[in-house]
């Protein structure tokens, strides 16, 4: 890596460092029980959303109420984004005349926004009206996002509140984590991205006129507008001569803002944060960049001022930080040593085949390897899922890094609210095993940790890991699985485990390669997405409740400090050892494999 290499990734995380106080402090206002200068501000606009939901602000709910909820909440929201995409074709502001989705598609997408995944096996611009876009996909991008908040300040109410039996109000915390930190910070993030370039207008789709005629395959469409596919599920194309472009237009940029802030990561376009409209210039890219890690990063700090104690904040993003930092530099060292496959090839007597600069296959120019590569690294370590490159075309090694970073559970910085409270599910298993060490009940917080509140954690932090390898395995055994692969070999199963370790930790982003808007992995995704997300949000409710019903130990000799060093390798170790111990096997198989045979000329 080159001295600007350094600059580049110094630079970012010397801006999000900066930023993560400030907003990490602002955020504790807005959770905080109290009155104060920031719920002041908003209160009218908070008791007329309250009056008109009839919700009593003042009513604490215990774990299962405040589960149920939730639960109920989202539950609507998938229904409500599943009959809007199946109605579409009837609904205003679709001036390109969309047809109506598929069942099986409009149920993938409706539980993969509702679930802050936004995995999408459609193309925007060619399938979603801006009625769709906006009223069904943007909302769900704020209230998914807000509901990972809202679980997260339960958690952590958990750890403070003694000797009670209730966790706050879900629906003050969803209302506050919208109201007071998704839509200001979103519309900002839009406004500076319209400065840029990105579009955001309901006009009808431009067309121009080309130089030259292209020839290109264009998918084929049923009557309602939907790709059709052939019996090993891959689309049916035909060939197409023109001299007609088409230019999508739309309401991007409100997208953009909440899909990044929101670690949602659903591209309003089908290449995402590669296409111009979605991200036109190094500053865009940036900024995107900036929105996906800005609130989980700031919600460490929060995590710290909530439970009274700052340095408890810094532990865990300094163990996010230890973890993350070596893989982005694996990653971007090995796309700038480009394909192992070239290495060693002869040309003539006195020379070999490599890839000039490194691997910009799958990359835009305007952005190269280090802003790809960091790209890359932050949307899956952060459960974003957007992506400014195609991962299908990184180096085996290079690909190898995103993907590890989903399947260590979307903690290392996480979704929204999500990733923390997952972290948190580490840090009980960590001091548990400190606790086994030295022969003492282990204390996190000044909570004692028993076997219940162990039992939760293990739930939320093997369960995506089952989902993972178990969805693995069903496709690879299931010829409609198999059928959707484009590629043969190492790489087609990479592209397998990608996919279902994209959807089994709340990602949304692809390998590629992979034709998965088919019945049947349309069906499994959904199942892997819907169980990733609630069953791991109720079990740390229930965690928090456990916890909140308990008294205030006071910390002693035998305590184990969670706010060090030690604890920050400790937390780390834990963390990428299940990573490891479950994964390995499948990640031999995948890239490790694809990395040993490109090396020898396979």
């Amino acid at each position: 890596m080159s001295t600007n290499d350094w600059i580049q990734i110094a630079v970012y995380f010397v801006v999000l460092l900066a930023l993560v106080k400030p907003v990490g402090s602002y955020m504790a206002l807005v959770f905080d029980d109290s009155p104060n200068r920031v719920t002041r501000f908003g209160a009218r606009v908070e008791r007329v959303v309250y009056r008109l939901s009839g919700v009593d602000p003042r009513q604490d709910m215990s774990w299962k109420t405040y589960a149920l909820a939730m639960l109920c909440f989202n539950v609507m929201g998938m229904l409500a984004v599943y009959l809007l995409q199946r109605a579409q074709a009837w609904l205003p502001f679709n001036p390109e005349h969309m047809g109506a989705i598929t069942p099986d598609s409009a149920m993938n997408t409706a539980i993969s926004f509702a679930t802050n995944t936004n995995w999408q096996g459609y193309g925007g611009e060619s399938t979603m009206s801006y009625f769709t876009q906006a009223v069904g996909l943007c909302v769900q991008n704020f209230l998914s996002a807000a509901t990972g908040i809202a679980v997260l300040v339960a958690v952590i109410r958990g750890f403070v509140r003694k000797g009670a039996a209730a966790l706050g109000n879900f629906w003050v915390d969803l209302t506050r984590a919208t109201l007071y930190v998704l839509l200001p910070f979103s519309l900002l993030l839009a406004l500076l991205l319209v400065s840029q370039g990105v579009v955001q207008n309901v006009r009808p789709y431009e067309h121009a006129t080309t130089v030259q005629a292209v020839t290109y395959e264009e998918p084929v469409k049923d009557a309602n507008g939907n790709p059709v596919v052939d019996a090993g599920g891959k689309p049916v194309t035909r060939p197409v001569t023109t001299q007609e472009q088409v230019l999508p237009m739309g309401p991007a940029a409100s997208q953009v803002a909440i899909k990044m802030l929101g670690t949602n990561g659903g591209g309003f376009f089908n290449a995402n944060s590669a296409h111009p409209y979605e991200n036109p210039t190094p500053l865009s890219n940036f900024l995107e960049m900036l929105g996906m890690i800005l609130i989980p990063a700031s919600l460490c700090y929060t995590f710290g001022r909530m439970v009274g104690d700052r340095r408890q904040g810094w532990a865990i993003l300094a163990t996010m930080l230890f973890i993350f930092v070596p893989l982005l530099v694996g990653l971007v060292s090995a796309e700038q040593a480009g394909n192992p496959a070239f290495h060693g090839l002869a040309i003539d007597a006195h020379a070999s085949a490599s890839q000039s600069g490194g691997n910009m296959e799958g990359k835009e120019t305007r952005f190269g390897i280090v802003s790809s590569g960091l790209f890359a690294a932050l949307t899956t370590a952060a459960s974003c899922g957007a992506v400014n490159a195609m991962h299908d075309s990184l180096t085996p090694l290079g690909g190898l890094v995103p993907m590890w970073l989903m399947q260590l559970g979307e903690v290392i910085f996480g979704g929204v609210g999500s990733g923390l409270y997952g972290m948190l599910a580490f840090a009980v298993v960590a001091v548990f095993i400190a606790g086994l060490m030295v022969g003492r009940t282990p204390e996190y917080l000044g909570k004692k940790i028993e076997a219940h509140e162990m039992k939760m954690a293990s739930l939320a932090v093997l369960l995506p890991c089952a989902l993972v390898v178990i969805g693995t395995a069903v496709a690879v055994m299931s010829p409609a699985g198999v059928a959707g692969v484009a590629n043969p070999g190492a790489h087609g199963f990479s592209e397998m485990l990608y996919a279902v370790s994209s959807a089994s930790n709340n990602n949304g982003s692809a390998f590629g390669g992979l034709s998965a808007n088919t019945p049947f992995w349309n069906t499994l995704l959904g199942i892997c997405m819907y169980f990733a997300r609630y069953p791991l949000a109720i079990a740390m409710l229930a965690m928090a409740g456990s916890l909140a019903a308990k008294r205030h130990v006071p910390p002693s000799a035998g305590t184990l400090p969670t706010h060090t060093p030690l604890f920050v390798v400790l937390l780390a170790c834990v963390v990428i050892v299940v990573g490891a111990l479950t994964f390995l096997p499948a990640l031999a198989l995948g890239p490790i494999a694809e990395h040993l045979m490109s090396s020898t000329g396979h």
